[in-house]
């Protein structure tokens, strides 16, 4: 007998997302799967609150969770020129604390949904599909049957690759005491930071209101910085390359996104699968996620409905995928000059075309004439000696998505 026609592991964006999907009307004669959620009890084991943000043109379906959006970007070259920019795409930010808890009270609303609080211990195959094995906060096992389950966990350790670096970051929820911020523009890069070997580093900028922003400081390269390293790199930022005046830091979000050209794989099993970053769902040359997960978990929930196998899609294109790792390969080697490449690609393609490349929907003919853009020789030096690198275990460094930290004391 099962529990559920689907166990979810992890109730992040991708499991509680999936969740989603597949309890919503199934239409007349197509039938609701029951869902079963399995997350760990309150404890260090659960993911701190974190933020989401993706490009999405018009109204979407998650528009009610949205609590800011910006219509311009804005990216600055390591002089400080802006180069600007409006498209059809409005990019949204959704944050957890607000996401994942309605999610949830809407979920709990179906009949065929159940939430489990307990740390897995072990998902495997069986004779009727699916077990889910753990144990809850009092010590007791949990064992689930289901007829399929979707691990949503990010991967421990990374597979191998022939290029790993982390996107990594610390950003400070601000609160000015004058106003310090054009809340209708989104600085997506600023590249006035000082530059690490082998990677690249920006300030990130989302305006709330001219008073309230979220201020970040990232870096692209192998490995996280100190918490000193990261708090010095943005007192460093709002002290002297964009001075904000007295703030107050009312709190903080810290990530390490892994950004590699390793294969992810997607099914674990005959009835066990992986979704989210574990199934592939962060692009690797930039570490977006969420617009990715919410198409797997449509194209997932369509296939349980029908009958069908739901083994989640790629996440990517295989021509978006080869030329990531080129990328990856030419700004890890020192080939590339990494806000070179990003001021370029900016300043000399239309805004909707970059936009529509970084999130997976850009056409073929799109793709070359970005390309034509970039370095050539670089690039070209380091696809053609793709098929020549060896695949290497990544660095044990922790990765998953940002969390967000408590606030602090005025700054």
């Amino acid at each position: 007998m099962r529990d559920a026609d689907v166990i979810i592991v992890g109730a992040g964006a991708a499991g509680l997302s999936l969740a989603r999907y597949l309890t919503a009307s199934a239409g007349p004669g197509r039938r609701v799967p029951s869902v079963t959620v399995v997350e760990p009890p309150p404890g260090p084991s659960r993911s701190r609150p974190r933020t989401w943000c993706f490009w999405e043109e018009g109204e979407g379906r998650n528009d009610e969770f949205v609590s800011a959006s910006w219509q311009h970007t804005r990216i600055r070259d390591a002089d400080g020129r802006p180069i600007t920019g409006t498209s059809p795409y409005r990019y949204k930010m959704i944050r957890s604390e607000h996401y994942l808890p309605a999610l949830t009270e809407q979920l709990t609303a179906h009949d065929g949904f159940q939430h489990v609080s307990a740390t897995v211990t072990a998902i495997t195959d069986g004779p009727h599909g699916a077990r889910v094995i753990g144990v809850d906060a009092q010590g007791r096992t949990v064992d689930l049957v289901g007829r399929w389950a979707f691990d949503s966990r990010p991967p421990r350790p990374l597979p191998a690759a022939r290029t790993t670096l982390f996107q990594h970051f610390l950003g400070h929820f601000v609160e000015t005491s004058t106003d310090r911020f054009d809340a209708s523009v989104a600085d997506l890069m600023d590249f006035r930071t000082p530059q690490p070997a082998g990677g690249l580093s920006f300030a990130y900028v989302l305006p709330f209101s001219p008073r309230h922003a979220l201020v970040e400081y990232t870096e692209f390269s192998p490995r996280p910085l100190t918490k000193a390293a990261y708090e010095a790199a943005l007192d460093h930022y709002t002290r002297r390359i964009r001075p904000l005046g007295p703030y107050t830091v009312t709190g903080t979000e810290h990530g390490v996104i892994p950004m590699t050209d390793a294969s992810f794989a997607r099914r674990h099993g005959r009835s066990v699968f992986a979704i989210g970053t574990a199934g592939g769902a962060t692009r690797p040359a930039t570490g977006y996620t969420f617009a990715t997960i919410q198409r797997q978990s449509a194209a997932i929930a369509e296939a349980c409905r029908s009958g069908r196998r739901p083994l989640p899609p790629r996440a990517h294109k295989r021509r978006h995928l080869t030329m990531d790792a080129a990328w990856l390969r030419a700004l890890a080697s020192g080939r590339i000059d990494g806000p070179a490449f990003f001021t370029r690609l900016f300043a000399d393609n239309p805004l909707p075309h970059v936009l529509s490349f970084l999130q997976g929907t850009s056409t073929p003919l799109q793709d070359m004439r970005l390309g034509l853009h970039c370095p050539v020789a670089a690039m070209t030096h380091s696809l053609a000696e793709l098929p020549l690198l060896p695949r290497r275990a990544a660095p044990a460094h922790h990765t998953g998505t940002p969390s967000t930290l408590p606030g602090k004391s005025p700054h």
